[in-house]
């Protein structure tokens, strides 16, 4: 077996080859900060109803854990910076905003094959034990990767990269080798605070601390039937995903537009009309986001994010509230209760308008078990 040192270069050279855009080395022992912070973080309830990451936590905090047999960590990145600026979507109201990340082709697919890759060629070297994450396992991938060298977790707890700015997919190869480390990277932030100032939520209750609960990612992807009240007129027309934080970033200036065709934007989903999103059934919907991340959401899921939008137009048309109102028929609770608010938010209704809303949801025999729709009927009348 060659020399650590020239180890560790051929593993980057065969990294560079499989398409990576950078790689870093890590040893795989517990990180007390990382572990702190993920404790704190569940204990005060701020993943919301995420439990996958309550659950293993001390698996999460230290690499070893997970698997005992681990010595180092190879930390990946692969670039998938935009060609445009994010943030110009949000003024266009009538359209929604679904996040860079998810108009391609759904990366755990892309990335794994390139892990799968990269690990074989270690194991043909070396001989030595190697297994592939990224994304789904309980490792906690930001913090490994700033230790790693490949970033820093900035003031928005991403990470932050000062050749790829905020736009790096991560993934990890954990091997029995012992390979020599890199160098953390420190952090660049400053007195910056232009993350936390954008948030539209105030999603952020400190720097380098987030509450999931009122982030718009966590809202629109993983939350599970109606958004809170108060933080609905606040997410603007996001559908999916958000990267306020991420595109406001100064050291963007330095990104990269992604250089991996199989990561390529796809225009179906860059700015698409809120009208066409709403009218889809599960089948359209499955079909129009195939092969993508946003699929795993759910229908339902996602057109209550699109009625959001809907709801939050700054001047909706009469086809635009034809679209809500069209969704009162809908088979899912959760999808009529979203539109009755969207039409609450789009009309002025009076009290007589709200009792024709609501003989027209008993008419058609509202099966509503959950509350959801009575909630929202009751609402507009106060």
């Amino acid at each position: 077996m060659a020399a650590p040192d020239s180890l560790k270069a051929e593993i980057i050279a065969q990294a560079t080859a499989q398409g990576f855009d950078i790689c870093r080395i890590v040893d795989a022992t517990a990180h007390a900060a990382a572990g702190e912070g993920l404790r704190a973080f569940v204990e005060a309830q701020h993943h919301g109803q995420m439990d996958w990451m309550a659950a293993r936590m001390d698996e999460r905090a230290a690499p070893q854990k997970l698997w005992p047999a681990a010595q180092s960590v190879i930390m990946l990145g692969v670039n998938y910076g935009p060609d445009n600026d994010p943030l110009a979507a949000l003024k266009e109201t009538d359209k929604g905003v679904i996040s860079v990340y998810a108009q391609r082709r759904d990366y755990h697919d892309v990335i794994k094959k390139k892990l799968k890759a990269l690990a074989r060629a270690v194991v043909a070297q070396t001989g030595a034990e190697v297994k592939v994450f990224v994304d789904t396992a309980p490792v906690m991938e930001k913090p490994l990767a700033m230790r790693a060298g490949l970033g820093w977790q900035g003031k928005h707890t991403n990470l932050v990269s000062r050749d790829f700015g905020s736009w790096l997919f991560l993934g990890s190869v954990f091997t029995t080798l012992a390979l020599p480390q890199d160098e953390p990277e420190t952090d660049h932030c400053g007195g910056c605070s232009a993350c936390l100032d954008i948030c539209p939520t105030r999603a952020f209750p400190a720097p380098y601390k987030i509450d999931a609960r009122r982030c718009i990612s966590y809202l629109t992807i993983e939350h599970k039937g109606m958004i809170d009240r108060e933080l609905r007129p606040l997410m603007g027309n996001h559908i999916y995903g958000c990267d306020d934080c991420l595109a406001v970033c100064p050291w963007n200036k330095f990104a990269q537009t992604a250089g991996e065709a199989k990561l390529a934007l796809q225009t179906d989903y860059d700015r698409p009309d809120l009208i066409s999103l709403s009218k889809l059934d599960d089948a359209g919907f499955r079909k129009f986001f195939a092969g993508t991340p946003i699929k795993r959401s759910g229908r339902d899921n996602f057109i209550r994010n699109v009625l959001m939008a809907l709801g939050n137009m700054a001047a909706p048309t009469p086809t635009h509230i034809e679209a809500a109102r069209a969704r009162l028929g809908d088979e899912a609770a959760l999808v009529r209760a979203s539109a009755v608010w969207a039409l609450g938010q789009m009309l002025d209704m009076n009290a007589a308008d709200i009792d024709s809303l609501r003989r027209h949801m008993a008419h058609n025999g509202d099966h509503d078990e959950a509350g959801l729709v009575a909630e929202e009927l009751a609402h507009l009348e106060n």
